[in-house]
């Protein structure tokens, strides 16, 4: 009982530390994790080795390989080029403007890590804004909103994601078959929605409406040898976890392979590329890794997965409600990745109970995913868009994101829910 209350005390001190921005996550993460061992150390009941063994390396591996492929695109030009197209292609307009540079950014969000897509498209999008003359404030937020809600949709969309599939053994093409027509759905209800709460904004006519007509994309391009190099291992990559089953391959396995292959054919400057990898977020992983595991070493995990146990054994498809509700609320205060690392052996100890959890996966998936939408720190893109704005003269306030972002959450939850539960016997299989 004891090791309970201290491992659940040092959790959730290191979590508000992370929710209070008084330290950075990173920081409080590894202070975390090392006064997790080392209370287990003196308590008897968890050490650096089951540390260790607490560590997903296939999950740190894939996002590792991920982020050097997208380090190697970036001082490419390849997103400015997007971006650019897309505000070609609205020809000006803000509606169509929001649609594009929405779809564009949720499109690479399924394959790349959001987080780095919104920091690449944003800069980009504040500059067309800035052309047009209109404010940004819709197109920023509606870009995080529809990143977050998008990268549900794929394996290596969302961090929360790889992190399932590695525990649930789920592959690439079981989030296409399961999760994407979900977010198909959540995705359009959330690009109506935002082009209602946004329709001032929206539908106000442009001051410089034909100079964005004059960007051209083919300025953007600073390294098209590298930028064609690098997408085409990205798309044989892309292309390969669709067969990481009958190749036996994980997509960590996968995902690094393409990284050294990429590296080995573009000769990249070492120093340079690892600068632009975000391993502050790597360490973030690993230390969230060794905490949980000092959770579930004290036994508060199991408890936790009894407790639940009690409302799977009668009702699954509650059980997954309120999982899906419950990690959603979460996630609107606390980074999801935590929550999820947090929640995944208490869904495994449901299973271990004898309750089919096969399910409850995607409503971890979907809870995780959708509910950071909910509020300014919800996810960490939304803190990109958040701090991009500020360089302008429409800076996004947290109530502004509660008056858009919350009731995008809502209503992208109360769809998975609808279809949660509709379909719930595709999902449990």
């Amino acid at each position: 009982m004891i090791q309970a209350v201290i491992t659940v005390f040092i959790f959730g001190v290191t979590l508000y530390l992370i929710f209070s921005e008084r330290l950075n996550r990173t920081t409080a993460a590894m202070a975390g994790a090392v006064v997790m061992v080392t209370a287990g150390m003196l308590g008897g009941f968890y050490d650096g080795a089951k540390a260790l063994a607490a560590v997903d390396f296939h999950t740190l591996g894939l996002l590792f390989g991920m982020m050097t492929l997208v380090a190697l695109l970036e001082p490419t030009g390849f997103f400015e080029v997007l971006a650019i197209w897309a505000a070609r292609f609205s020809q000006g307009k803000p509606l169509r403007l929001l649609v594009l540079l929405g779809s564009v950014t949720t499109f690479l969000s399924m394959f790349l890590d959001n987080v780095t897509t919104v920091v690449l498209i944003a800069p980009v999008s504040i500059m067309v804004c800035e052309i047009l003359g209109i404010s940004p404030v819709p197109i920023l937020m509606s870009e995080a909103l529809l990143s977050d809600t998008g990268g549900v949709a794929t394996l290596i969309g969302d961090p929360p994601n790889v992190l399932i599939a590695s525990a649930a053994k789920f592959s690439f093409v079981d989030f296409l078959t399961h999760a994407l027509p979900v977010v198909v759905v959540a995705w359009l209800a959330t690009l109506a929605l935002l082009s209602y709460l946004f329709r001032r904004e929206l539908w106000a006519t442009p001051a410089n409406r034909e100079a964005v007509l004059g960007l051209n994309p083919a300025e953007a391009v600073r390294d098209g040898r590298t930028m064609r190099r690098v997408l085409l291992v990205l798309g044989l990559t892309i292309l390969l976890f669709f067969f990481e089953e009958p190749l036996q391959l994980s997509p960590a396995h996968l995902a690094l392979g393409a990284a050294a292959a990429a590296m080995v054919w573009t000769k990249p400057d070492v120093r340079q590329l690892f600068a632009r990898i975000e391993w502050g977020v790597l360490i973030f992983f690993g230390a969230l890794f060794i905490m949980v595991g000092g959770l579930e070493a004290a036994g508060v995990l199991a408890a936790t997965a009894a407790l639940l146990g009690n409302i799977g054994n009668g009702h699954p498809i509650l059980l997954g409600l309120a999982v899906l509700w419950a990690v959603a609320a979460l996630s609107a205060v606390v980074d999801n990745v935590p929550i999820t690392i947090a929640l995944i052996p208490v869904i495994q100890g449901l299973g271990e109970a004898g309750i089919s959890i096969s399910a409850l996966w995607w409503a971890l998936a979907f809870g995780a995913g959708f509910g950071g939408n909910a509020t300014i720190i919800g996810s960490t893109a939304n803190i990109v868009v958040a701090s991009l704005s500020e360089r302008t003269r429409f800076p996004i306030t947290a109530a502004l994101w509660n008056r858009r972002g919350l009731p995008a959450a809502l209503l992208t939850c109360v769809t998975a829910s609808v279809l949660f539960a509709a379909f719930y016997p595709l999902l449990a299989k």
